[in-house]
């Protein structure tokens, strides 16, 4: 499992056993961060299922975990279904943003993907998420718009080598108190 390090923190690979972490990740969203990730409004209860069901397939979460052992953000790699693409989805905690941990999350999902042999990408967020947005395009992928959502898809360059993850450089920043 690859991991990149830095004193701010891990991105790495989660596991099954790491379930809980990615649960308590999602459910510290604040609601515009869930709105964000989930399209739509995301209570705890179906966040909770949800995150369930990331790891009981062939899911695979990747996670920034910080130096106390929490999961600050996360990138889910669902594997295609007939005919469609594989689909991606992110999610920062709001005190952890602008730091570069989503484009280093964007990074393993790429790698994982080519390992994978997936040839596209798909991201969905609603057409407000300019972040999202910005992000994915960085990447290479192109957007169509339809009723308020935005759709994202991003080659998968099966010639191109496997990313690797350089040691991980996030800009620390003091954390507000509550």
């Amino acid at each position: 499992m690859a991991r990149a390090h830095h004193e701010l923190g891990t991105i790495r690979e989660l596991s099954k056993s790491d379930q809980a972490l990615h649960r308590d990740h999602l459910l510290r969203l604040d609601a515009e961060g869930r709105r964000d990730r989930f399209n739509g409004v995301a209570d705890d209860n179906f966040i909770a299922a949800y995150s369930q069901r990331c790891f009981a397939g062939r899911t695979r979460v990747f996670a920034y975990v910080d130096a106390g052992g929490a999961v600050r953000g996360t990138a889910e790699l669902h594997p295609p279904t007939a005919g469609e693409p594989a689909d991606v989805a992110f999610s920062v905690e709001n005190e952890f943003r602008r730091r570069g941990i989503a484009s280093r999350l964007f990074e393993a999902v790429i790698a994982a993907a080519r390992y994978s042999r997936f040839r596209q990408l798909r991201i969905t967020s609603t057409a407000t998420n300019l972040a999202m947005r910005a992000l994915a395009r960085k990447f290479g992928a192109s957007f169509t718009f339809e009723a308020g959502e935005a759709t994202g898809i991003l080659p998968v360059h099966p010639t191109e080598a496997l990313a690797r993850l350089a040691p991980l450089r996030v800009a620390a920043a003091p954390i507000a108190a509550e």
